[in-house]
């Protein structure tokens, strides 16, 4: 006590004055323009993401100090802010500045197809349209694999893009999306829409007709894994207390646009087939995560859900639509409802699997969009119709998205077990002019890649030929290749992608596909230290990304080693 201070005025000019509060402070003028903005919303933690689109929509960018006022206004740490907003690469931050200018963003698609078809030369065309309100970038595969290249204009795509037609889009402010005719709701029912899900509620329809229906039926999940449809809807039922759906429609794998042809055309089918699905588990909500880069899905799903609500053939809220926000990692189901949540999109540890822990630390079924848009079908007109689409013993039918080298790409509605040959010539029109087919990736980016001389492999799941091959078909998207392109600048845009599209949580897909691109950029490959890398992202990685991520690389090295030079 006797080196005790007495608190007089002398000693209190003498201290060090804390005039502000720690940390970054809410200004008065923008804690006003997001309160209004967020105006009768009751917060919710796992809307975030939301609430960030809200922003940007009506910003042009993410502000800091917008981020400031919504941490404040929803007491969530800025931090946490942040560290979504920073995960997703369709938000826009602008840090540190006094002003901020709305920006419109222009996205080139740089994925396999669009990269055939002259993408880089139109991002570096585009480059000289930049200003302080136009931004011009690259992106990832945007769903339009069949009208390449294309460019995203704000929310408005063109297809078959030039750099002319994208400069005349943004002088004429053509920025909005474009929604194309679709079946309407009346439409639909005129043709016997929704009346399954009326049998269902009258009893007419039992749990265990619906369960061996799809069981007899073969149909399987159509997002890649190709799992039993049946069997996970039964595995989910059996658990007790509140459950929910998932519906996966983050179409983000190159050379896929299945789901997002089906959605502009006709929804209400998909809109059933979640509905039947909610009822046969008693389901609390249907939640659909869709992609960002489907602004035309978006608009037209939440009008035709508003429009399902108001003639009660649902409850208010039951369906809830949550928007993606650029980040391929969330089509994997446990990253996906990681986002749902409203946090980054992570792939979680498993066990325990979503169906028993899953949205909301509920059991959660999660299903592929297009999965769920023929379950109405096959119970309208049973298990044979699907089933015997089938060819050589194999089940059903699949939604092949084919793109590339061929005279008519789109989506092809094609028996489960055709060949690539069979699907050209009788599909496609067969080549385009000029073209000599030389290999084809029979599932996407992840599912390897083919030389022309295998053109007689079964496409479906779980077919051995495939698996034998280092190769699955995953979400079937066909990309058709040709003599006019390089096996070796293919594999390094497909290994570009998963680089950009990691998610970075665990080690050896971060920092394995960093190193992998690198090496294959190289003029002369080291395949012992591409094979390593190899070995160790499939054995080690979290998640399917990392895991298959070496598959094109593995398939040129075994399949068109002749166009590959190495040390």
């Amino acid at each position: 006590m006797d080196k005790f201070i007495s608190q007089t005025d002398s000693s209190l000019k003498k201290k060090k004055r804390r005039w502000k509060p720690k940390g970054r402070q809410v200004e008065n003028s923008f804690y006003e323009e997001v309160s209004n903005l967020l105006r009768g919303i009751k917060f919710k933690r796992d809307e975030l993401i939301e609430y960030l689109h809200l922003l940007q929509d009506n910003f042009g960018v993410l502000y800091d100090k917008h981020l400031v006022a919504l941490s404040t206004i929803t007491n969530l740490p800025l931090s946490e802010i942040y560290e979504v907003a920073t995960f997703y690469a369709h938000f826009n931050i602008v840090k540190n500045s006094d002003t901020f200018e709305p920006i419109k963003v222009v996205r080139v698609c740089e994925s396999l197809t669009c990269e055939l078809f002259g993408a880089q030369k139109l991002l570096s065309d585009l480059k000289s349209s930049e200003n302080k309100n136009i931004k011009v970038v690259p992106g990832p595969c945007m769903g339009r694999c069949d009208v390449a290249p294309t460019v995203c204009v704000g929310k408005n795509y063109v297809d078959n893009a030039s750099a002319s037609k994208v400069e005349k889009a943004i002088q004429e402010n053509r920025f909005e999306v474009v929604v194309p005719n679709y079946i309407s709701l009346d439409e639909y029912k005129k043709n016997g829409g929704y009346n399954i899900v009326n049998q269902i509620r009258n009893g007419e329809i039992s749990d265990n007709h619906i369960i061996e229906t799809l069981k007899d039926s073969g149909l399987k999940g159509k997002g890649g894994a190709g799992f039993p449809t049946g069997m996970k809807w039964e595995i989910v039922s059996k658990y007790n207390g509140k459950k929910y759906v998932a519906v996966n429609g983050d179409e983000g794998e190159p050379g896929t646009f299945k789901d997002r042809t089906y959605l502009e055309r006709d929804p209400h089918r998909f809109l059933e087939g979640a509905l039947i699905a909610s009822l046969f588990l008693k389901a609390s909500n249907v939640y659909i995560y869709m992609r960002d880069e489907y602004p035309s899905v978006i608009k037209i799903l939440s009008d035709e859900i508003l429009k399902l609500e108001n003639e009660e053939v649902v409850s208010k809220g039951h369906f809830i639509l949550r928007r993606g926000a650029g980040a391929y990692i969330c089509g994997e189901e446990s990253a996906m409802i990681e986002s749902i949540e409203g946090k980054r999109g992570l792939p979680r540890h498993r066990p325990p699997y979503v169906a028993e822990v899953g949205l909301f630390g509920k059991p959660t079924l999660t299903n592929n969009l297009e999965t769920l848009f023929w379950v109405r079908d096959i119970l309208e007109k049973g298990s044979k119709w699907f089933a015997e689409k089938g060819l050589n013993g194999n089940k059903g039918f699949h939604s092949f998205s084919v793109s590339g080298r061929v005279k008519n790409p789109g989506v092809k509605v094609a028996p489960a077990g055709i060949t690539i040959q069979q699907l050209i010539d009788e599909y496609c029109e067969g080549m385009q002019d000029g073209h000599i087919f030389k290999g084809y990736l029979p599932g996407g980016a992840s599912g390897g890649i083919l030389p022309a001389e295998m053109n007689n492999i079964p496409l479906d799941y779980g077919s051995k030929e495939l698996a034998d091959l280092g190769c699955f078909l995953g979400s079937a998207a066909i990309v058709v290749l040709s003599d006019k392109d390089s096996m070796k600048d293919v594999a390094l845009n497909l290994l570009k992608f998963f680089e950009e599209e990691s998610c970075g949580q665990c080690t050896p897909c971060r920092v394995g596909t960093e190193k992998t691109v690198k090496l294959m950029k190289e003029n002369i490959w080291n395949k012992q230290k591409l094979s390593d890398l190899s070995e160790v992202m499939a054995q080690a990685s979290i998640c399917g990304l990392g895991q298959a991520a070496t598959n094109p690389l593995n398939s040129v090295l075994k399949y068109f080693a002749n166009e590959i030079s190495y040390d």
